[in-house]
């Protein structure tokens, strides 16, 4: 990527450098275990944290990506087990977002879509944490007609910033709450879109097993693969 003015050396052949990336993306296999025709892993990989710290992926996510239909938006986690490879970050995994829980080290991808279950944007929690946790970085900013969820999401503080936006609240309740209000099950209905976002990008098994010690190159690997997605 880059402007030819740019210092230092420009990259050759991008095709087949992002097809190598997804080729680890999707197969889950180590860096050293690319197939030579994608050239030598070590440079493969080195280029790969250069894209990652530009942020390259990050934008490459929003070229692939549609103006978001934010007549609703639908918020949903899924938790990912840890594999191995993806442990031993310096600092250990209380500087990632890394958490132990009852599947052993997990980590929870928070994840916000429009209306049609595209990916606008994502947190990552360790996979204890509570759902709710990571909702206001998530939706701070973001304007849309009403918010879709289950009873994970029913909090009173999010039921509040709803009300203040006077967006339509479509979320499942607690059984506790004392004054229910209605639940329009029709558009409720609409949520597996979200849900059938996380199994596609499950099928990126370098995702479905974070391998990768850090967040900052988990989230490239995310982008990259919801690129994918969103531009089907």
């Amino acid at each position: 990527m880059g402007k030819p003015t740019d210092p230092g050396r420009s990259g050759s052949d991008n095709r087949r450098f992002v097809e190598a990336v997804l080729w680890i993306a999707r197969t889950g296999s180590p860096w050293r275990d690319l197939p030579e025709h994608f050239g030598n892993w070590s440079t493969a990989f080195r280029r790969y944290s250069d894209w990652r710290k530009a942020d390259v992926f990050v934008r490459l996510f929003e070229a692939c990506s549609d103006e978001p239909d934010m007549e609703y938006a639908m918020v949903d986690a899924t938790i990912v087990k840890v594999h191995r490879h993806g442990q031993g970050a310096k600092g250990g995994p209380s500087s990632q977002a890394i958490g132990r829980s009852k599947g052993g080290m997990t980590t929870k991808i928070l994840a916000l879509t429009d209306a049609l279950g595209n990916l606008v944007r994502f947190e990552l929690l360790p996979g204890h944490r509570f759902d709710t946790v990571g909702i206001e970085p998530l939706l701070h900013g973001v304007d849309f007609g009403g918010l879709i969820a289950d009873k994970a999401f029913d909090s009173d503080h999010i039921i509040a910033d709803l009300n203040a936006r006077g967006a339509k609240i479509v979320i499942s309740q607690h059984p506790r709450r004392k004054k229910p209000w209605p639940l329009d099950r029709e558009i409720y209905k609409w949520r597996h879109l979200i849900e059938n976002f996380f199994c596609k990008l499950k099928e990126f098994k370098r995702i479905a097993m974070r391998a990768e010690k850090t967040d900052q190159s988990f989230k490239a690997m995310i982008y990259l693969a919801a690129a994918v997605i969103n531009s089907r």
